[in-house]
Protein backbone atom coordinates (compact mmCIF):
# COMPACT_ATOMS: atom_id res chain seq x y z
CA UNK A 1 0.00 0.00 0.00
CA UNK A 2 2.82 2.30 0.75
CA UNK A 3 4.36 1.76 -2.68
CA UNK A 4 1.09 2.50 -4.43
CA UNK A 5 0.59 5.66 -2.40
CA UNK A 6 4.16 6.76 -3.13
CA UNK A 7 3.63 6.30 -6.89
CA UNK A 8 0.48 8.40 -6.91
CA UNK A 9 2.22 11.13 -4.89
CA UNK A 10 5.06 11.21 -7.44
CA UNK A 11 2.65 11.46 -10.38
CA UNK A 12 0.71 14.17 -8.58
CA UNK A 13 3.83 16.23 -7.91
CA UNK A 14 4.96 15.84 -11.56
CA UNK A 15 1.61 17.17 -12.77
CA UNK A 16 1.80 20.11 -10.39
CA UNK A 17 5.32 20.93 -11.52
CA UNK A 18 4.29 20.86 -15.18
CA UNK A 19 1.42 23.23 -14.49
CA UNK A 20 3.57 25.61 -12.45
CA UNK A 21 6.37 25.83 -15.09
CA UNK A 22 6.45 29.17 -16.78
CA UNK A 23 6.80 29.41 -20.56
CA UNK A 24 5.56 31.28 -23.60
CA UNK A 25 2.20 30.58 -25.10
CA UNK A 26 1.72 30.20 -28.82
CA UNK A 27 0.00 33.59 -28.96
CA UNK A 28 2.95 35.31 -27.27
CA UNK A 29 5.39 33.71 -29.70
CA UNK A 30 3.24 34.76 -32.67
CA UNK A 31 3.13 38.37 -31.43
CA UNK A 32 6.92 38.48 -31.06
CA UNK A 33 7.37 37.03 -34.57
CA UNK A 34 4.95 39.60 -36.00
CA UNK A 35 6.87 42.45 -34.35
CA UNK A 36 10.22 41.10 -35.58
CA UNK A 37 8.80 40.67 -39.08
CA UNK A 38 7.58 44.27 -39.12
CA UNK A 39 10.95 45.59 -38.00
CA UNK A 40 12.73 43.49 -40.62
CA UNK A 41 10.39 44.75 -43.35
CA UNK A 42 11.11 48.37 -42.42
CA UNK A 43 14.87 47.83 -42.34
CA UNK A 44 14.94 45.81 -45.56
CA UNK A 45 13.32 48.71 -47.41
CA UNK A 46 15.96 51.10 -46.14
CA UNK A 47 18.81 48.78 -47.07
CA UNK A 48 17.41 48.32 -50.57
CA UNK A 49 17.32 52.10 -51.01
CA UNK A 50 20.89 52.38 -49.74
CA UNK A 51 22.02 49.79 -52.29
CA UNK A 52 20.39 51.74 -55.13
CA UNK A 53 21.97 55.00 -53.92
CA UNK A 54 25.38 53.30 -53.85
CA UNK A 55 24.90 52.09 -57.43
CA UNK A 56 24.07 55.63 -58.55
CA UNK A 57 27.28 56.90 -56.92
CA UNK A 58 29.19 54.04 -58.55
CA UNK A 59 27.76 55.05 -61.94
CA UNK A 60 28.97 58.64 -61.41
CA UNK A 61 32.46 57.38 -60.54
CA UNK A 62 32.61 55.06 -63.55
CA UNK A 63 31.35 57.80 -65.86
CA UNK A 64 34.08 60.11 -64.52
CA UNK A 65 36.70 57.49 -65.34
CA UNK A 66 35.27 57.04 -68.84
CA UNK A 67 35.14 60.83 -69.35
CA UNK A 68 38.81 61.06 -68.34
CA UNK A 69 39.66 58.30 -70.82
CA UNK A 70 37.71 60.17 -73.52
CA UNK A 71 39.66 63.36 -72.76
CA UNK A 72 42.97 61.49 -72.96
CA UNK A 73 41.92 59.94 -76.27
CA UNK A 74 41.01 63.43 -77.54
CA UNK A 75 44.42 64.78 -76.50
CA UNK A 76 46.27 61.95 -78.27
CA UNK A 77 44.09 61.70 -81.36
CA UNK A 78 42.76 65.25 -81.81
CA UNK A 79 39.15 64.04 -81.74
CA UNK A 80 36.74 62.02 -79.66
CA UNK A 81 36.17 58.40 -80.67
CA UNK A 82 33.08 57.41 -82.66
CA UNK A 83 32.24 54.71 -80.08
CA UNK A 84 33.32 53.83 -76.53
CA UNK A 85 34.91 50.61 -77.78
CA UNK A 86 37.73 52.74 -79.23
CA UNK A 87 38.88 53.34 -75.64
CA UNK A 88 39.70 49.64 -75.33
CA UNK A 89 41.13 48.75 -78.74
CA UNK A 90 42.93 50.70 -81.43
CA UNK A 91 40.89 52.36 -84.15
CA UNK A 92 41.90 54.80 -86.91
CA UNK A 93 43.83 57.08 -84.50
CA UNK A 94 47.55 57.10 -85.35
CA UNK A 95 48.64 58.12 -81.82
CA UNK A 96 46.47 55.52 -80.05
CA UNK A 97 47.86 53.89 -76.97
CA UNK A 98 50.23 52.31 -76.19
CA UNK A 99 47.69 50.77 -73.80
CA UNK A 100 43.92 50.96 -73.67
CA UNK A 101 42.54 54.28 -72.48
CA UNK A 102 39.98 52.57 -70.27
CA UNK A 103 40.61 49.26 -68.52
CA UNK A 104 37.22 48.87 -66.82
CA UNK A 105 33.87 47.73 -68.06
CA UNK A 106 31.81 49.97 -70.30
CA UNK A 107 28.56 48.98 -68.59
CA UNK A 108 26.81 50.69 -65.71
CA UNK A 109 26.29 49.09 -62.27
CA UNK A 110 23.02 47.55 -63.57
CA UNK A 111 24.94 45.87 -66.44
CA UNK A 112 23.49 48.13 -69.14
CA UNK A 113 25.87 49.72 -71.62
CA UNK A 114 26.65 53.39 -71.12
CA UNK A 115 25.12 55.61 -73.79
CA UNK A 116 27.74 57.67 -75.63
CA UNK A 117 26.69 60.33 -78.11
CA UNK A 118 29.14 62.41 -80.09
CA UNK A 119 28.09 65.83 -81.35
CA UNK A 120 30.90 67.64 -83.15
CA UNK A 121 33.55 68.41 -80.54
CA UNK A 122 31.34 67.52 -77.58
CA UNK A 123 30.08 64.27 -76.14
CA UNK A 124 27.29 63.11 -73.87
CA UNK A 125 27.74 60.13 -71.58
CA UNK A 126 24.81 58.67 -69.69
CA UNK A 127 23.29 55.70 -67.96
CA UNK A 128 19.57 55.04 -68.14
CA UNK A 129 19.53 54.06 -64.45
CA UNK A 130 18.15 51.01 -62.73
CA UNK A 131 15.44 50.21 -65.30
CA UNK A 132 17.76 50.62 -68.30
CA UNK A 133 15.15 52.75 -70.09
CA UNK A 134 15.31 56.39 -71.06
CA UNK A 135 13.52 59.07 -68.98
CA UNK A 136 12.84 57.31 -65.70
CA UNK A 137 12.29 58.79 -62.28
CA UNK A 138 13.62 57.97 -58.82
CA UNK A 139 16.26 55.23 -59.06
CA UNK A 140 15.29 54.74 -62.73
CA UNK A 141 16.25 58.35 -63.55
CA UNK A 142 18.84 58.88 -66.28
CA UNK A 143 22.31 59.73 -65.01
CA UNK A 144 24.10 62.17 -67.30
CA UNK A 145 27.79 62.92 -66.93
CA UNK A 146 28.37 66.54 -65.96
CA UNK A 147 24.99 67.01 -64.32
CA UNK A 148 25.17 67.32 -60.58
CA UNK A 149 23.89 64.51 -58.38
CA UNK A 150 20.70 65.13 -56.46
CA UNK A 151 21.49 66.22 -52.94
CA UNK A 152 25.06 67.20 -53.79
CA UNK A 153 26.13 70.62 -52.66
CA UNK A 154 27.22 73.20 -55.17
CA UNK A 155 30.52 74.94 -54.46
Amino acid sequence: MQINNLTSDTESSQRKSLKSEKGFTLVEIMIVLAILGSIFALLAGRFAGARDKAKIKEAHIQMGQIANALSQYNLDCGKYPQALDALKKADDCKNWGPTAYHQGKLVDPWNNPYVYELSGTDFTLKSYGKDGKENGSGFDKDIIWGEEEEGASKN
